[in-house]
């Protein structure tokens, strides 16, 4: 049995994997959704001073307070951002970095940073125009999502505090010694931004690169795929930690 723990996306929170949950347990692996501060059934706590800092400690209590180890990290879209400092401060806990279509960021940098000029610029003036100056209003699901996936995820997505976005990691390189997969989402939108982590994955050493036939949110447009991926990955990681443990005796 495999631990997974996944950092979600922006605007969504644990809810959005509800479907992967079962199919998880069918295979029998332990799977973590735990929400961020400030969104999803914790909106009630959301405040201007929520940042990135704010959301990796939610999922550093959940790796403390639940004892896990050997985990295997799943960082989607906004999510990279959490699960790099995350795993950068928590290494010795994680056996593998996942990215799910994510932002993969370098030390020094935030979200806003990894966005185009045009949609940091977007996201900042409905910020300022419906966000209070401190929400930032959420994107459109992509467009493979289903009527009946629409209808059940639009209402549940809620603005995010924009420190969240601004906030650069600060990362000490520990994160560059556990092992990564990037998954990238085939089915992008014009101008897809995650296209940028994909072609470093491609060329990184060390990174296993991985495609899925969807777009943004695999999660709730193909989740029986999604977790078949993810069941490989956890075969992968014990495969390679069986391996070690033989190396040492």
């Amino acid at each position: 049995m495999a631990t997974f723990l996944i950092a979600h996306g922006g605007w969504s929170a644990g809810w959005v994997w509800k479907k992967m949950r079962p199919l998880m347990q069918q295979r029998g692996h332990a799977f973590f959704t735990p929400t961020y501060t400030g969104i999803g059934e914790r909106r009630h706590l959301a405040n201007p001073d929520i940042d990135l800092s704010t959301h990796v400690a939610d999922l550093q209590g959940v790796i403390e307070y639940e004892g896990l180890e050997n985990i295997i990290l799943v960082g989607h879209s906004y999510g990279g951002m959490v699960a790099t400092q995350l795993a950068d401060s928590m290494s010795e806990k994680v056996a593998e970095l996942v990215y799910l279509d994510a932002f993969a960021p370098r030390d020094g940098q935030s979200l806003f940073d990894l966005q185009t000029d045009e949609v940091r610029t977007r996201m900042q003036a409905a910020t300022r125009e419906v966000g209070d100056g401190w929400q930032v209003p959420p994107n459109p699901s992509p467009p493979d999502t289903s009527p009946e996936d629409l209808a059940w995820v639009s209402g549940k997505r809620v603005p995010q505090p924009i420190r969240t976005f601004q906030e650069r990691v600060r990362l000490t390189g520990a994160v560059d010694r556990i092992h990564r997969t990037y998954i990238y989402a085939t089915t992008p939108p014009p101008g897809n931004l995650f296209k940028q982590f994909a072609d470093r994955a491609r060329s990184e050493e060390g990174w296993r690169y991985l495609e899925i036939g969807a777009s943004h949110n695999p999660h709730v447009t193909i989740p029986v795929t999604l977790a078949d991926m993810f069941d490989d990955i956890a075969q992968d990681v014990d495969m390679r930690n069986k391996t070690a443990k033989g190396a040492t005796t």
